[in-house]
């Protein structure tokens, strides 16, 4: 049986998390798939002698796929598992172990699975057996993070309006310390932030982060296979750790949190409930100083407190923050227009012509905004704020786009010149007529471009006739040419009776 396709960016990570040393179980963990798949990528990643960060060449997704599946058409053999309600009925005996019932398969199956694989499967399939477990929690391992259902009241003195502020709480698990913030809102932005200061303020970053099913973090929530917000997963990888959101509708996987929600809500919201903020800024000093007291109050059964723990138990155990913030970046996916240009809050961003019609990913940060076209990057702009205006880079428009993009009307002027001073003469007339000098651009390329069809000669002759006579236009001088009136010698006295006109019917339109 084949290995499942994986999207590109979970192998990236798979790649990501080998190089940094995580172990199977947790690259499963972390990635959301079976352990066999797990070790069939790793396997695949050790063949093609991949390391993170990946080369330059590998950007793309299917010089990727192609590097770790060279042999697609290979068809893998499934190994027979075995029956694992008996195994899990044999379990319950006295002395019964997972090796014992291992070593009695795999006389059974020779071929069977290994026994790291076995106890994986096991553990797969035991989570469809309802049990209540008393959670453990290791030291620096998981970081719980939620809001508030409650809240407290803003009040701007100035116009009376009110906002109400809920808080972010962010509890370790091992020493259970935890930090709390009032924010408006729980946006995508606001979410990040408050992650962001989270980890400075514990010093370090957690192996694992366990939030809810919000939609600022979960984009769809799954109880076997969610799928993390993208801007949250690449916060994540950035700090060097993994998002394992909590199972819809299982307050026990968060109960961390839920009580740290609890004791916030008890004494921060309880003790603030009889005072005014005018400013956030007013409720976070406040909501601060209220969580250091809560940190350094003593626990009544441990008789230390959580401050005390988290020096113990999570502060030597945390990885180290990165050098840099990770700055907000927003995803979206976008198709581009035939103009080769994507919109992005109310502004178009240029593309390679080439991708007109393709559906990309856009990454925008507060300065930037880049283009993705599967995974690889293909544009980079300075962000700007101007309402339904363009962004263009001449490298991203065809050839014809960016020779119109260069004609300037001293440009064209000069053109005209090489051809004769008559030519010149009517293309600065014509040009002179419009406001915007580009309006007359295409009219004075059509009369130059006639010159390669009637000879250069003949093109002056007629601009000099379209001169005198004050007929400033392409399809004047294109109907003298077709009728030759350019050769006809200026002194006949029937040609000079009247102004020439395109449109003026001959004598012979009558007969």
């Amino acid at each position: 049986m084949a290995a499942p396709r994986l999207p590109m960016r979970k192998l990236r990570e798979i790649v990501r998390m080998k190089s940094a040393g995580a172990s199977l179980r947790a690259i499963a963990a972390a990635c959301l798939i079976s352990a066999s798949t797990a070790f069939d990528y790793v396997t695949r990643i050790d063949a093609a002698g991949l390391g993170w960060p990946l080369p330059r060449e590998l950007d793309d997704d299917e010089a990727l796929e192609r590097r770790l599946f060279p042999n697609e058409a290979t068809p893998r053999r499934s190994r027979p598992e075995p029956d694992w309600a008996k195994v899990h009925a044999e379990l319950r005996r006295k002395h019964v172990t997972k090796a014992l019932l291992w070593q009695e398969y795999r006389q059974a199956e020779p071929e069977g699975v290994q026994y790291s694989q076995f106890c994986e499967l096991y553990a797969q399939w035991v989570k469809h057996v309802p049990v209540t477990m008393r959670q453990e929690h290791r030291a620096g391992e998981k970081l719980f993070v939620d809001f508030s259902g409650d809240g407290i009241d803003v009040i701007d003195p100035k116009t009376g309006e009110v906002q109400r502020a809920k808080l972010f709480v962010a509890v370790l698990g091992a020493g259970s310390l935890a930090y709390v913030e009032p924010v408006f809102d729980e946006s995508l932005p606001t979410w990040i932030r408050c992650h962001i200061r989270a980890f400075e303020f514990f010093g370090g970053v957690p192996e694992i982060v366990v939030p809810d099913n919000l939609r600022s973090g979960v984009t769809r929530a799954d109880r076997y296979e969610p799928e993390v917000n993208r801007t949250y997963a690449e916060l994540a990888q950035h700090y060097g750790c993994v998002v394992l959101p909590a199972r819809a509708r299982r307050p026990r996987d968060k109960a961390k949190v839920e009580v740290a929600v609890l004791v916030a809500e008890r004494w921060i919201l309880a003790v603030l409930r009889h005072r005014t903020f005018a400013t956030l800024e007013q409720l976070r000093t406040a909501v601060s100083e209220l969580n250091d007291k809560l940190n350094h109050r003593l626990m009544r059964k441990l008789k230390k407190s959580r401050w005390q723990l988290f020096e113990e138990l999570d502060k030597p155990t945390l990885r180290p923050l990165p050098e840099t913030r990770y700055e907000l970046a927003q995803w979206k996916v976008a198709r581009v227009n035939i103009d080769y240009h994507i919109e992005y809050e109310e502004h178009y961003y240029s593309v390679p012509y080439q991708l007109a019609g393709e559906a990309v990913e856009v990454r925008a940060t507060d300065t930037c905004v880049e283009v993705l076209h599967r995974g690889r990057r293909v544009a980079s702009h300075a962000r700007s704020g101007l309402k339904h205006k363009p962004t263009t880079l001449p490298q991203h428009m065809p050839a014809s786009h960016r020779a119109h993009l260069e004609w300037t009307p001293s440009r064209i002027k000069q053109w005209a010149a090489t051809i004769g001073p008559s030519t010149a003469k009517l293309v600065e007339e014509i040009l002179g007529r419009y406001r915007h000098p580009e309006q007359g651009y295409r009219s004075c390329l059509g009369i130059i471009r006639l010159g390669k069809i009637y000879s250069n000669e003949r093109l002056e002759r007629a601009c000099e006739w379209a001169v005198r006579h004050r007929a400033h236009s392409y399809t004047s001088v294109a109907a003298i040419l077709k009728n030759n009136r350019d050769r006809i010698e200026e002194s006949t006295p029937v040609q000079q009776a009247l102004p020439f006109h395109g449109n003026v019917r001959g004598a012979g339109y009558y007969h």
